[in-house]
């Protein structure tokens, strides 16, 4: 038999190797002679070789019945989830955000969201300009790949008012031409 069979293709050879042997064999008691130390009967020999049949028969089945039983979950995974969702909602509308009684129906409390520092909130500002700077005025899809670089240790300093800028220097008259 080919090594390069699937399993199932095997279990075909195998039944092939069984219906050859009762067809050339008919009585059971035969010895087949495998090797020095093993001699079975035909009878034993197409048993042995049937367990490799039956196995991957019930693999087979087993593995429709896991696949059916994906298909349901799938089918049902939306609605349930949705159902889940609401329940746990449910739970946290009814209860608030009492730690002792949430952790009974196992769910957490909702944590409270901790307010950013002026140098985090500079940072942030800093980042997304440097970022849309970087991406500059390229497609959606371009835009995805590319993030801005800033140094996350910024120094904030107050903004101070602009320079007057000089006055352009004065032209000097030309001649006239006649």
């Amino acid at each position: 038999m080919a090594k390069r069979l699937g399993k199932n293709q095997q279990a075909t050879a195998v039944g092939q190797l069984i219906a050859g042997f009762k067809k050339h064999f008919p009585n059971g008691t035969d010895k087949v002679t495998l090797g020095p130390s093993a001699s079975p009967t035909v009878d034993q020999l197409t048993s042995e070789l049937q367990a490799f049949i039956g196995n991957r028969a019930a693999v087979v089945a087993a593995q429709a019945n896991a696949r059916a039983k994906v298909d349901a979950e799938q089918t049902q995974m939306a609605s349930l989830l949705a159902l889940i969702s609401a329940t746990v909602a449910f739970v946290r509308f009814t209860f608030g955000n009492s730690a002792d009684v949430l952790a009974d129906f196992g769910v957490a409390p909702i944590k409270t969201r901790t307010p950013m520092t002026a140098e985090e909130k500079a940072v942030a500002v800093a980042k997304r300009a440097a970022t849309r700077k970087a991406r500059g005025t390229t497609g959606p899809r371009a835009k995805k790949g590319v993030k801005g670089a800033v140094n996350a240790t910024l120094v904030v300093t107050p903004a101070e008012a602009p320079a007057q800028q000089a006055a352009p220097p004065a032209q000097q008259p030309q001649p006239k031409q006649s």
